[in-house]
């Protein structure tokens, strides 16, 4: 289980998965899949989350998440997460992610 912010979100596009042979026998019609592209982070660092489908509504900038059962994906040489119909994406309130203590340095320039 992982515990995470979504910084930034934007749909990239909808894909027909009308292409297996069954689905064209059964001459069954699918709706477009819709994919997003996230940027998800705590305060260790960020990644790239690939929604798809009802995921792509939730991510909203801001809102924080639980992900259960992600998997990594490679996408043009970079690794990304993503949850398929195996895993759990769920919005949950607000984390206290400032863990680490910042101190204020004056930097005096000569």
């Amino acid at each position: 289980m992982l515990t995470i912010k979504v910084v930034s979100s934007e749909p990239m596009r909808s894909i027909n998965t009308k292409t297996s042979q069954f689905s064209m026998l059964m001459d069954r019609s699918s709706s477009p899949t819709r994919i997003g592209k996230c940027l998800m982070g705590d305060e260790i660092g960020t990644i790239i989350f690939t929604a798809r489908n009802e995921q792509v509504d939730i991510m909203t900038p801001g809102a924080t998440l639980i992900i259960c059962n992600a998997k990594i994906d490679m996408f043009k040489g970079s690794i990304r997460l993503a949850v398929d119909k195996w895993g759990r994406v769920e919005v949950t309130e607000p984390a206290n992610f400032s863990f680490v203590e910042y101190k204020l340095v004056n930097v005096v320039e000569e």
